[in-house]
């Protein structure tokens, strides 16, 4: 059996028994200054109760709690976003037709200027195709007088036919005034039978000519048409030889891939001897002036942003920018529900580079809000985000809030009166109708 425990409890016993049933003479064992400091201690201890149940004079009833005297205070609502830095401009050069590369390479890294030569082509006989397409179309081109010279006479022919075909017309109709007067002697007796048969083979005979007459008339307007489907085609033949020629004149534009505009290489261009077909990639450039900051803002922000609102960002490396809201999108990302948000800032110094992520706050219309530890905040019944405020009769009241910033000194708070007394302490433990007995402290203690 081990006996240091039981030893151990004895000694313990005894102690408590002493300081409790034999107080005096435990004192008076001590020296005189510890005997004081005891009897001081507990003196304070006995009268502490009292003190904290005595509030503005008067003995205070209910659960103690700790609350602060918060005041609103004007605060700068902006909206602040995690993004990053992105070029305002960048575009990857490829050729668009096949040749062999004949100018040296640019190293990246390098300015370039809109319109500097990156990469050029061997034209190979891309010369002698377009000198050929050019003679064709010269060729073309005096078609058409020499087609066009023609047509005047088949209008001469179409207009002699017409009028061959008026005068057998007239011929008609004279051939059958005379057969109708001769029936009519014959019928009365006063002209023979041969006079009759002779006018009427001068009827039919005029009819044969206005068909004849009609028919050089077709034959003439076929003519006049031919001589028109002539020039319309010596006219397509104008216009495919100047397509010829404007596709000779684009294969040779297409053999310099020039800079689209000032900026930087990001890549070599292509070796010289290298082969490029089309779609090659020949160079990429990217412009870093003005630079972009583009940032994701949550739907619930994003209508206190504006088109040309000031803002600021700090990246990870300790610089700090400002620039303007450019672009706000109006279609939420799918996956995130945020909408992207462009903001401009000057780089003439080419500091900034593409990829770094950046703190960005947006100025946004002010207002007033409370600035309270983010620990008195809690939730009532229906899950409504709140905080507890002591009446003047001392009863607990739940004020729903929303948290319009969150910092290291605690959260700015809106949605309260101008001075509200918060529980900070020992709200979790009360609920709305409850009287406390609130110790009050300076905001920050």
């Amino acid at each position: 059996m081990r006996l240091f425990p039981i030893l151990a409890a004895l000694l313990v016993i005894a102690a408590i028994y002493a300081f409790v049933f034999e107080r005096e003479w435990v004192l008076a064992l001590l020296p005189e200054p510890a005997a004081e400091e005891v009897e001081q201690a507990t003196a304070e201890a006995a009268e502490a109760p009292a003190e904290a149940d005595v509030e503005n004079g008067e003995p205070a009833v209910g659960v103690s709690v700790v609350a602060v005297h918060s005041k609103a205070r004007p605060i700068d609502r902006a909206v602040v976003v995690r993004g990053q830095t992105e070029a305002d401009r960048q575009v990857e050069l490829r050729a668009e037709t096949s040749g062999q590369v004949v100018s040296e390479p640019l190293r990246k890294g390098n300015f370039v200027e809109e319109g500097d030569v990156l990469c050029e082509l061997d034209p190979g006989t891309r010369e002698s195709v377009l000198a050929e397409a050019e003679a064709r179309l010269a060729e073309a081109k005096a078609r058409v007088p020499e087609a066009q010279a023609k047509q005047p006479e088949a209008e001469a022919r179409v207009e002699e036919a017409e009028a061959r075909v008026t005068e057998a017309e007239s011929v008609l109709a004279e051939a059958e005034i005379n057969a109708n007067a001769a029936s009519r002697l014959s019928a009365d007796g006063y002209a023979p039978q041969t006079r009759v048969a002779a006018t009427e083979a001068a009827v039919r005979g005029a009819e044969a000519g206005i068909v004849s007459a009609r028919a050089g008339l077709r034959a003439a307007e076929s003519g006049l048409d031919t001589v028109a489907a002539n020039i319309e085609a010596a006219k397509a033949g104008v216009q495919s030889a100047e397509a010829a020629v404007a596709s000779a004149k684009r294969e040779i534009r297409q053999l310099q891939i020039t800079a689209p505009f000032s900026g930087l290489l990001e890549s070599d261009s292509a070796e010289r001897g290298s082969l490029l077909q089309p779609g090659g990639l020949c160079a990429t450039v990217i412009r870093l002036d003005p630079m972009m900051l583009v940032g994701y803002v949550p739907e619930t922000a994003v209508s206190r942003v504006e088109m040309g609102a000031k803002a600021t960002a700090e990246l990870a490396s300790g610089e700090e920018v400002e620039g303007e809201v450019v672009f706000i999108s109006r279609a939420a990302d799918e996956t995130t529900r945020t909408f992207r948000v462009d903001i401009r800032v000057p780089n003439p110094e080419l500091t900034l580079r593409d990829g770094q992520t950046a703190e960005i706050e947006i100025a946004a219309e002010g207002t007033t809000a409370h600035l309270l530890p983010t620990s008195a905040m809690t939730l009532n019944d229906e899950g409504t985000l709140g905080v507890r405020t002591v009446g003047e009769d001392r009863s607990v009241a739940f004020v729903p809030v929303s948290l319009l910033r969150d910092t290291p000194n605690g959260a700015w708070l809106g949605g309260l009166p101008e001075e509200a007394d918060v529980i900070v302490i020992g709200q979790e433990y009360v609920t709305e109708g409850v009287t406390v007995a609130p110790t009050f402290r300076e905001v920050g203690q």
